[in-house]
């Protein structure tokens, strides 16, 4: 499973909607770098599949968002979380929380 928050989900729904592209699911992909990493991509699926293709395809939906996994990219993103933070002031953007990617740390909690 993959989890989309909710701040996740309201900005990839305006991005859809601004795009005009709203009945269209999210792809998200995941590739293993050569220091084991993993290097993310996702965006919307306008691209028209063969059955074959759409079958090698696991869909999902999380936070309302449709999304699409080539079957082959699953094991690389079991159990993630997309996030949308600011990353510094005033900058915003998406994060990917995985546990399968050897460099992740999940955050700590800091006292207030």
């Amino acid at each position: 499973m993959i989890t989309i928050t909710p701040a996740a989900a309201k900005q990839i729904s305006m991005s859809a909607k601004e795009g005009n592209i709203e009945n269209l699911p999210l792809r998200i992909v995941a590739k293993k770098l050569p220091d084991g990493s993993l290097h993310y991509g996702m965006g919307f699926d306008d691209v028209e599949k063969t059955l074959a293709e759409q079958e090698l395809d696991i869909k999902l939906q999380s936070g309302g968002i449709n999304m699409v996994v080539a079957a082959i990219n699953m094991p690389l993103l079991k159990n993630m979380e997309i996030d949308f933070v600011e990353l510094a002031p005033g900058e915003f953007g998406f994060i990917f929380k995985n546990p399968n990617d050897p460099h992740y740390s999940p955050p700590t909690e800091v006292d207030p």
